[in-house]
This record gives structure tokens, C-alpha cells and sequence, in this order.
């Protein structure tokens, strides 16, 4: 009778001061219909590290008066770009086509559209170390690329992975030092894991370098200063205490 008595008074204490720590507690249904407290809590981690890939997006174009004549100007520019890039040591499967397309030009000065030529355009992606990305955009416009999209500067797959599993580690510690302060509080202790789920992992997206000039004229090389990438991840734990 007394346990009766009690147990809502306690439950109702226990979620006050779970609502002041901000980690939900809860009593759910357990096994052979006794109640189980819970805590949740949710644990944030990051971690940071340098660039190891540099993503470095390629331009060429050419405008004629035959579909056929601009296809092929195109063609041997970019077979230009790549004998330049190969023959710099950058390996070929490092070079990738990520689009092609030709399509006609008009002029719409006068009454009715006129026909002035075709424009191809074909966009190659380069992945190289870091400190290359400087070189890779030397190489390609001065073979005869039209212009550099961007750069980005991210992390391989390799060095992404581990990242996120020291992130989630870190979560997870947040997540649980969170729990034990609360049971704490709450003159419980945490017990086991109820549920865990997994957040989705993000990073800042690697950022652009914008290209605006051409450089095939200048001599002076071009230098880029790749910053830190940070990798986060989340987690939502539950805790059985008592």
C-alpha cells in the first residue's frame, strides 16, 4: 500500500527536475507489467580536421557555326586539358567527365530569332591533394580550359568515415553525461541503453573558390588556402534508470 502511495509522488518530482535539466523522464510499460523509468537525452558531436581532397570543376566551351564544328573543337581542347593533367602525374581515373551538352545560339536583336552558332560545353571534375588545386587550375587553362567553376575542399571517404565514428563516440558521451546529471539530480542511476538512434552526420558543405580571371596571360601561379572541414553527428538515447 505504501509503494502506492508513494511512486506518484515520486514520478511526479522526478519529471520536474527532468523538465529543469532538459532531458525528458519518463515511466513506461515494462516487462511483467512493472514500470520502467527512462531518461532521454539527445548528445551532439564534432570533429574537425584538415582538407584531404580537393574537388576542382572544369569548363570547356566552343562556339561555331555547325553543331559538329563546336563538338569538335571541344573535343580537343579537352583532349588538351587531360595530356596536361596526365602528363603533370595526375592519374587519369582522376579525371572524370561530369557533363556535356551542345546547343544552338541566337540572337533575338531583331524581329524574329536568328540562328548565330552552337556552343558545346564539356565539364570535367578533378580530385586531387589540397595543395594541387592551385596547380590543377594552371594546367587546365592554360591547355585551353574556358573557365574553373569552383573548388571545393572536402574529405575522402576513408577519412570521412572515421571522422564520423569519433564524432558519434563524442555524442554519445554527451548524450550519457547528460542522463547521469540528471538521474543524479533525480538520486537515480542509469541502469542500461533503451533505444538508440542515430542522426543523420553533416559536414559544411566544402566551399567554393570562385575563378574569374584567365590566367593563360599571367605568370604568376595561382595559390588557394584550404580551410578546416568539421564533422557532426547526433544521437537520441534513451536510459532505463532506478
Amino acid at each position: 500500500m505504501n509503494r502506492r502511495i508513494i511512486a506518484p509522488f515520486l514520478f511526479a518530482s522526478l519529471v520536474l527536475l527532468a523538465g529543469c535539466l532538459s532531458a525528458p523522464l519518463q515511466t513506461t510499460g515494462g516487462e511483467a507489467g512493472t514500470d520502467a523509468t527512462t531518461i532521454s537525452t539527445t548528445g551532439t558531436g564534432e570533429v574537425t580536421a584538415e582538407a584531404d581532397l580537393a574537388v576542382i570543376s572544369v569548363g570547356v566551351t566552343a562556339t561555331a557555326d555547325s553543331a559538329d564544328e563546336a563538338r569538335g573543337t571541344v573535343a580537343e581542347d579537352v583532349a588538351a586539358v587531360r595530356d596536361a593533367l596526365t602528363e603533370a602525374g595526375i592519374a587519369e581515373d582522376s579525371i572524370q567527365s561530369s557533363g556535356f551538352r551542345i546547343y544552338p545560339e541566337y540572337d533575338y536583336g531583331g524581329e524574329d530569332r536568328e540562328l548565330v552558332g552552337y556552343r558545346a560545353v564539356h565539364s570535367l571534375t578533378v580530385e586531387v591533394a589540397p595543395d594541387r588545386a592551385g596547380e590543377v587550375i594552371d594546367l587546365a587553362v592554360g591547355a585551353g580550359a574556358s573557365e574553373i567553376r569552383g573548388v571545393q575542399f572536402t574529405l575522402t571517404d576513408e577519412t570521412r568515415d572515421e571522422l564520423r565514428s569519433e564524432a558519434l563516440t563524442k555524442a554519445v558521451d554527451s548524450a550519457k553525461s547528460d542522463a547521469d546529471a540528471v538521474a543524479s539530480a533525480a538520486d537515480l542511476s542509469i541502469t542500461g541503453v533503451h533505444t538508440a538512434n542515430v542522426g543523420g552526420s553533416s559536414s559544411p558543405g566544402p566551399y567554393p573558390v570562385a575563378f574569374a580571371e584567365d590566367a593563360r596571360g599571367s605568370s604568376a601561379p595561382t595559390e588557394l588556402s584550404p580551410g578546416p572541414v568539421t564533422v557532426s553527428a547526433t544521437v537520441e538515447m534513451v536510459y532505463t534508470a532506478e
